[in-house]
């Protein structure tokens, strides 16, 4: 048995470490899970490593199972797959999915990890917390069959969405984004892709996720009558202005936000947040999927690395590899 773990730290703003500290034992009902993959999740973990998640969000912002405090020193992240080696003998050898920091072996309660489901490979597994979010923003959106939806920003959780609201029979789904790479992964997941100066007209549903004031007004343009458009972006503590005028009144248009700290009203009764996770790790057994992971790094390299993966507007989700 592990006696002494690595973790991944921001000290301060860009100041990322890796720190070794002991183990400790597990309790009553929780198990040592040994890392195998993580993922780096560009948009939340930017305003983090930068100290700019705002004061009023400091509770409402932490992970799972996050250390530390914000702004700063913090253990934050939510995306590990492991393998159960402790705590629990039924299970040992498990892969399993946590919602935990950077880490390569760590302690965590049983009822948080959750099993792979068959067909799912643990090195996309990484995508987890990404697809459950968009899950909730497609619950969020109500998109039915036929829709006309279109999606603004193809980041990762911007990709899951158009994917699984492209699942949803004779939906009609355009991703768009000023990235022209983004065209390619788009392709591979079959959805249509435009740029900002081809936005698609008259849709039922509009989804925001580039976390940009322009692509909000690229939104609402696109909206069709008495449309839906679904705040899925986070601004941290960045003021954003967004146009109430135009055509937003006489089309009628409605305006919600989504976040994945809670589970939409209409399904919160029978979906506890371990029944949504669950479910969506069994939607990543797509292999297309794999059109999402931009890249790799050893855990050990990480501290030099990332800054710069979440620099980089090319960067999609960049998966860790444990040592």
């Amino acid at each position: 048995m592990r006696t002494v773990c690595r973790a991944f730290w921001l000290s301060g703003p860009g100041e990322p470490a890796i720190v070794e500290t002991p183990l400790g034992e597990p309790g009553d009902g929780e198990v040592v899970v040994e890392a195998r993959f993580g993922a780096v999740s560009r948009g939340t973990e930017t305003v983090v490593a930068k100290g700019r998640v705002p004061e009023s969000e400091y509770e409402r912002m932490r992970a799972p199972l996050q250390e530390g405090d914000f702004p700063f020193p913090v253990k934050y992240g939510y995306a590990t797959v492991g393998r159960i080696v402790g705590g629990a003998p039924s299970r040992d050898g498990e892969e399993v999915f946590v919602l935990h920091p950077h880490q390569d072996v760590f302690i965590a309660p049983e009822a948080m990890a959750i099993p792979l489901p068959k067909g799912v490979a643990p090195e996309r597994a990484v995508l987890g917390a990404n697809m459950e979010t968009a899950l909730n923003a497609v619950w969020d959106a109500g998109i039915q069959p036929g829709d006309r939806v279109a999606v603004i920003g193809g980041g990762v959780v911007g990709l899951l969405t158009a994917y699984l609201a492209a699942l949803i029979p004779a939906s009609d789904v355009t991703l768009v984004d000023i990235n022209e790479v983004r065209r390619g992964v788009a392709e591979r997941l079959g959805l249509h892709f435009a740029g900002p100066d081809s936005l698609p007209e008259d849709c039922d549903v509009v989804i925001h996720a580039s976390a940009s004031q322009d692509g909000l007004a690229s939104a609402i343009l696109a909206a069709g009558f008495e449309a839906r458009v679904v705040e899925l972006s986070w601004y941290g503590e960045r003021p954003v202005t967004i146009s109430l005028g135009g055509a937003f009144h006489s089309r009628r248009l409605t305006l919600v936000s989504s976040q994945v700290g809670e589970v939409p009203q209409s399904r919160r009764a029978r979906w506890p947040h371990a029944r949504r996770l669950a479910a969506a790790l069994a939607l990543l057994a797509d292999d297309r999927l794999e059109a999402i992971i931009s890249g790799e790094t050893a855990f050990s390299a990480l501290p030099e690395a990332y800054m710069g993966l979440l620099a980089d507007p090319d960067t999609l989700c960049h998966r860790i590899r444990y040592d």
